[in-house]
């Protein structure tokens, strides 16, 4: 069974965000960041190797990365597409964004396409109220959505996908 570990590269990256900080505990968001941007989500050796780094019991970490809904425990799309369901973006219509994400990328909520482009997802809260309905794709934030402007968001992303390919 492969480990699914951290480099030490990514090790290092975790030790110098440890030493911007007085507390160990201070960086472990950030260290989780390191190891799901190098694995692409937290496997129980990644989650592992930021404990060890850090020094920090695994059930911290793992209770840490679990309350946090930009952290993944399995296997995803190359972006991550989040619809905000809070109360502002739902009475401003992101049952229909969300709809119409699902029709377009062929998947329900929690899925992710074939091709390994998009995984759909929803989020409670983007801190995005002022643009409701809100949504992100990966860490960039888009609102207010229609479903034309979905349309050209998947279009730009699938676009970016076949120039670096």
């Amino acid at each position: 069974m492969e480990h699914n570990g951290l480099s030490e590269t990514a090790r290092a990256d975790i030790r110098r965000l440890m030493a911007q900080f007085p507390q160990r505990q201070s960086a472990l968001l950030g260290a989780l960041f390191v190891a799901q941007n190098e694995v692409g989500y937290l496997t129980p050796g990644a989650l592992a190797d930021v404990a060890a780094v850090l020094d920090l019991p695994m059930s911290e970490v793992t209770s840490v990365a679990s309350f946090y809904h930009l952290f993944r425990f399995k296997p995803g799309g190359r972006h991550l597409i989040q619809v905000c369901t809070n109360i502002s973006c739902l009475l401003s219509g992101c049952g229909r964004i969300l709809e119409h994400l699902r029709r377009r990328l062929e998947v329900d909520v929690g899925e992710s396409t074939p091709d390994g482009a998009f995984t759909l997802r929803t989020a409670e809260c983007l801190a995005a109220c002022e643009a409701a309905p809100a949504m992100m794709v990966g860490v960039e934030r888009f609102g207010p959505m229609t479903p034309d402007r979905v349309d050209e968001i998947l279009a730009r992303y699938r676009e970016a996908a076949r120039s670096t390919t």
